[in-house]
C-alpha cells in the first residue's frame, strides 16, 4: 500500500474513531486497536488461510472474549486488528461506481466499513458470535 493511500485511510479511520461514543473509547482502552495494511503471513497460517486467498480480512480480534475468561484464563493479550486493504476491498475501492448490485466504493463507504469492522471486532471481544453480529448489522 502506498504512503498516500495509507494516510488517506488513517485520516478516515481517525474520524470514525473520534465519532464513536465515549463509552466505546473506554472499552478500547482495555483492548488495543492495531491498524495494519494486511495480516501477516504468519497470522494467516495460524488462521488456516492461504496467503494467496482472494478473501481479505477486514479485522480480527485475538485473545479470549470477556465471556470466556476466568481466574484460570486471565490472559490479557487481547488485540483488535484492523486491516486497511481488506476494508478498502470490502467497500469497493476508493473510486465510486455502480454495477448491477448497486453503488460501491468511495470514501463514505470506506468510512462505514471501518465503523462496522471496529464494532464487529469489539463485539467479538465481548463474546458475540457471527450470528449475533449479523443480527446487529455488523457482519
Amino acid at each position: 500500500m502506498r504512503r498516500r493511500e495509507r494516510e488517506r485511510f488513517d485520516a478516515i479511520f481517525e474520524d470514525v474513531l473520534s465519532s464513536l461514543p465515549p463509552e466505546l473509547h473506554a472499552l478500547l482502552d482495555e483492548c488495543p486497536l492495531v491498524v495494519e495494511d494486511r495480516p501477516s503471513a504468519a497470522l494467516l497460517a495460524e488462521l488456516g488461510i492461504a496467503n494467496d486467498d482472494e478473501e481479505l480480512l477486514c479485522g480480527l480480534h485475538t485473545g479470549i472474549p470477556l465471556t470466556e475468561r476466568s481466574v484460570e484464563r486471565a490472559d490479557l493479550s487481547d488485540v483488535i486488528h484492523i486491516f486497511r486493504e481488506g476494508i478498502i476491498d470490502m467497500a469497493g475501492g476508493w473510486e465510486e461506481g455502480e454495477d448491477e448490485e448497486g453503488p460501491f466504493g468511495g470514501a463514505s463507504r470506506i468510512c462505514e466499513e471501518i465503523r462496522i469492522t471496529i464494532l464487529h471486532e469489539v463485539g467479538h471481544h465481548f463474546g458475540l458470535d457471527e450470528d449475533d453480529l449479523d443480527r446487529l448489522g455488523y457482519a
